[in-house]
């Protein structure tokens, strides 16, 4: 399974969600896709990130994204939700 973390270069916030997601221990599966290159993703997320979504290798979304603001416990319970923490 893999992790995306929606983000842009110079997001702080999108750096501590990261920052989260290695105290989790999950940095390992984790894909940043930079939105800034791609106009859908900037449409959709462009006011909202970071934005976390967990996928299937073949790209099926397994769980409703997880949005911020999320701290440490409401992250360990969407992983754990999704079988992932």
């Amino acid at each position: 399974m893999l992790i995306t973390l929606y983000s842009t270069q110079g997001c702080h916030l999108c750096e501590q969600a990261y920052g989260l997601l290695v105290e989790m221990g999950v940095q390992h599966q984790v894909s940043i896709v930079d939105i800034a290159f791609d106009d859908a993703l900037f449409s959709r997320y462009g006011v909202v990130i970071p934005v976390l979504s967990i996928q299937n290798h073949d790209h099926t979304i397994l769980a409703p994204e997880l949005h911020w603001p999320f701290d440490l416990n409401r992250l360990a319970t969407w992983l754990t939700t999704y079988k992932l923490g």
